[in-house]
């Protein structure tokens, strides 16, 4: 796309002319709220046909669309016709949420403690056995098919929430410290450019998208024996000696004790 042309200025090129725009979206974001992380014990089948007792990392959840999203308007100058933009909030009906869930804890291995990272499983028999204990009035929806649910404008009158279910198997039983990371809440986003990248440097080369995630806290007590959901809480341990403090916020990545913050990831 690059190139000089003969016989008209180099700034009419595709190249030139883009470098002068500026690119302008909406901005929306839902609201999520959620129950207490709970275990419970499923009959899950497996590849041999025979049916094996496991137990299930779950949490419900709800997203709302409250609206009040934002949107660039065009401005036109009356005198030179000229264009501006400022930004006016709107009300979408019907977001799409895409979720992705990653529970990222520390596992005390050999009196240290190792990453460990989960994504979410999609659990037919589990989520039905969530439905049946939540007594959750319409459907519950797994992170699959809530994707192909549109999430409609709520108001003070109506509120149109859409309930989920997350659900993990298969956590390592030693993990004390733990985050759950929340995306597809908000198209929000932002990138970096690393020192390598240089400029004119071809696309794709480089650029880092990193993008805006709920970041839940949670804690678990208790041993690797009788595990129980009582064990599960929600919110970072404080402690009154700053540098033990200080240890347990790093397992979080925190500066400061906080339940959930907003990051980009």
């Amino acid at each position: 796309l690059e190139w000089t042309p003969n016989f008209s200025p180099k700034s009419e090129t595709l190249v030139e002319m883009s470098k002068a725009i500026v690119l302008r979206r909406d901005i929306w974001n839902l609201e999520f709220a959620f129950k207490p992380l709970r275990r419970i014990w499923v009959d899950m089948p497996q590849p041999t046909g025979k049916m094996q007792r496991k137990h299930i990392y779950y949490m419900v959840y709800r997203v709302k669309n409250n609206g009040s999203d934002l949107a660039p308007k065009p401005i036109k100058d009356e005198t030179f016709e000229h264009i501006t933009y400022s930004t006016q909030r709107v009300n979408k009906d019907g977001l799409t949420f895409l979720p992705q869930f990653v529970l990222s804890g520390k596992v005390l291995v050999d009196g240290a403690y190792k990453d460990r990272e989960y994504l979410d499983r999609i659990l037919p028999y589990a989520t039905a056995a969530i439905a049946d204990r939540e007594n959750i009035a319409g459907k519950l929806y797994n992170t699959v098919e809530i994707t192909k649910v549109r999430v409609p404008l709520s108001d003070d009158r109506n509120d149109r929430s859409v309930w989920g279910v997350v659900t993990w198997e298969d956590l390592d039983p030693r993990m004390h410290y733990f985050s759950i990371y929340i995306q597809g809440l908000t198209n929000a986003y932002k990138f970096a450019d690393p020192p390598q990248f240089a400029k004119g440097s071809p696309p794709g080369q480089g650029r880092k998208f990193a993008y805006k995630t709920l970041q839940l806290n949670f804690r678990r007590t208790g041993d690797t024996l009788f595990e129980h959901e009582e064990e599960l809480i929600f919110g970072v341990r404080l402690e009154k000696n700053p540098v033990e403090q200080a240890k347990i916020l790093r397992h979080y990545g925190l500066k400061e004790p906080l339940d959930h913050q907003w990051i980009y990831r």
